[in-house]
């Protein structure tokens, strides 16, 4: 297929330019393999300055990237089996071959990165982001970091709200707020002449600074879920405490279910269901600030101890049985004074949540005087009824309480500016999602931190944007791609030369060591 140049005329000199030679390159499509004949045009023009610079046809770009030898189709159908069949690089590689793409598996693997650069540098371009934002007339910001390797790089995104869009995301060595100050400038010069309406956050320290020298007067939402997190810590403890004492003493069940197994008679039959609901109990985990585990097991330990009591009445109950029942009574009875303080400690913190979830619809100042009326009845309850572990974890909430104060009621004033940051929190767990389909790993790889800034936009344009075929994904200007593809090389060193250190430290160091003694003196 011959691809001639349109270009006839010398973009630096506008002189017209000349059809040297044509370039011959062979590209594999999902249909098969074709020949491509790419017309270059060279200007010659004294003192041009691009004189000698080889111009090859535009339409080429459509086809495949510089220096490839799959078409760009090969990349959208990667794409689209990663993104939005969820499938892992084997099984993708495992359909290009029934599909009689000659391709091994690592050239899948590569081709995905090239894919998540191309999407990235369409759903990050700013004319496109402002197109797309100035239509609904302004932004709400939403902010974290996500870490997956303790002690390494942070990769930090900002997603506008309404629209789910991600503005920016980039790996950084810290969270500080001189490293966050430049990424919240680069945001609003993005965004142009959008309005940026509001922002929410977790709350941390230094993206509160960064915010109040960025955005100083834009109201700046802490999120909620956070806050009641934070707040119910040590009575997340207390509660897990408690209930690692009353599962230290049902452990006995597991006795009572031996003692019938492979029996078939009525009594062993009802043991056996007993002792599931039982162990289906002991293992429901749940995560603070709200339903905590402890209370929730006790509630559940306790349902089941009166089922027993009931069928006691009702007659002659078998051995067994009469055991378990005797084994959660006792277990019961034994941490009975841990919970009463402990449910009515929750329960403020229940009504906490409540207020602010505003069911009534009030406005900021509503809200806010109905929580400092709950505060200062909670202050006057904890200094009449408890002392100790569960006084301290109640003044712990007061104390979290006043240091969220200022930014847990913007929300009720500003339109559309949510509560939480969940949804950014959702999309950081799409991405870890994507992670363990393709390495097995439950915690993220550190690639998803090298490659983050690229990965997570890409796996947010397979809920914002169409599936991408090939002509869709050409760069608009191969030199951004260029310039992309070597900052991600660049971030990539720091993991070689720590790989190369674990597998030699001395070999490593001796390397160095080596490298320097030409500049040290003798």
């Amino acid at each position: 297929m011959k691809l001639d140049s349109k270009r006839r005329r010398c973009e630096a000199c506008g002189a017209r330019t000349r059809a040297d030679w044509r370039s011959r390159r062979c590209v594999t499509t999902l249909t098969g393999c074709v020949g491509l004949s790419v017309q270059v045009r060279v200007c010659h023009q004294e003192g041009c300055l691009l004189k000698g610079v080889p111009l090859r046809a535009e339409e080429e770009g459509r086809w495949a990237l510089p220096e490839h030898e799959f078409g760009l189709d090969v990349l959208a159908f990667i794409g689209v089996q990663r993104y939005r069949e969820h499938r892992s690089v084997p099984e993708i590689h495992a359909l290009l071959r029934t599909r009689g793409v000659a391709i091994s598996e690592r050239t899948c693997t590569n081709l995905l990165d090239r894919y998540d650069e191309l999407v990235s540098l369409q759903l990050l371009d700013s004319g496109r982001l402002q197109k797309a934002l100035k239509q609904q007339g302004r932004a709400v910001l939403a902010i974290d970091g996500l870490a997956p390797d303790v002690g390494h790089e942070v990769l930090w995104v900002v997603r506008e709200c309404l629209s789910g869009q991600v503005l920016l995301a980039r790996p950084l060595l810290s969270g500080s707020e001189q490293e966050l100050v430049p990424l919240l400038e680069e945001v609003r010069r993005a965004l142009g002449r959008v309005p940026i309406v509001g922002v929410v956050s977790d709350g941390q320290r230094s993206i509160r600074n960064a915010l109040a020298h960025t955005l100083s007067q834009v109201p700046h939402q802490l999120c909620h879920f956070h806050y009641l997190r934070e707040a119910a810590r040590p009575l997340y403890e207390v509660d897990r405490h408690a209930k690692k004492e009353l599962k230290k003493r049902v452990r006995e069940v597991r006795k009572v279910e031996r003692a019938v197994e492979g029996r078939q008679d009525a009594g062993a039959r009802a043991t056996r269901a007993y002792a599931a609901a039982v162990r289906s109990a002991l293992t429901d985990d749940h995560r603070p600030p709200l339903n905590p585990s402890g209370l929730l097991l006790r509630r559940r330990l306790g349902a089941i101890e009166k089922s027993l009591e009931r069928v006691s009445k009702r007659g002659p109950v078998r051995r067994k049985l009469s055991r378990l029942h005797a084994v959660l009574r006792n277990a019961l009875k034994a941490t009975a004074p841990m919970w009463p303080g402990l449910a009515q400690a929750y329960r403020w913190v229940e009504r906490t949540a409540a207020i602010l979830q505003n069911e009534h619809g009030m406005d900021a100042a509503g809200v806010r005087r109905r929580l400092a009326a709950l505060l200062a009845a909670l202050v006057r309850w904890t200094r009449r009824r408890h002392r100790g572990v569960l006084r301290q974890a109640l003044a712990h909430f007061l104390l979290e309480t006043r240091r969220y104060w200022k930014g847990l009621f913007h929300c009720y004033d500003v339109p559309d500016l949510p509560r939480t940051d969940n949804d950014l929190e959702h999309l950081f767990g799409t991405c870890r999602y994507h992670e363990r389909r393709a390495s097995g790993r439950v915690r993220g790889s550190a690639g998803l931190v090298v490659r983050g800034g690229v990965r997570l936009p890409a796996i947010a344009a397979a809920h914002l944007l169409p599936a991408l075929d090939g002509p869709h994904l050409a760069p608009g200007d191969i030199d951004d791609w260029r310039r992309l593809r070597a900052q991600l090389e660049q971030r990539r060193v720091p993991r070689i030369m720590g790989r190369r250190f674990r597998a030699d430290p001395d070999g490593y160091l001796r390397a160095i060591e080596e490298e320097l003694r030409p500049y040290l003196p003798v």
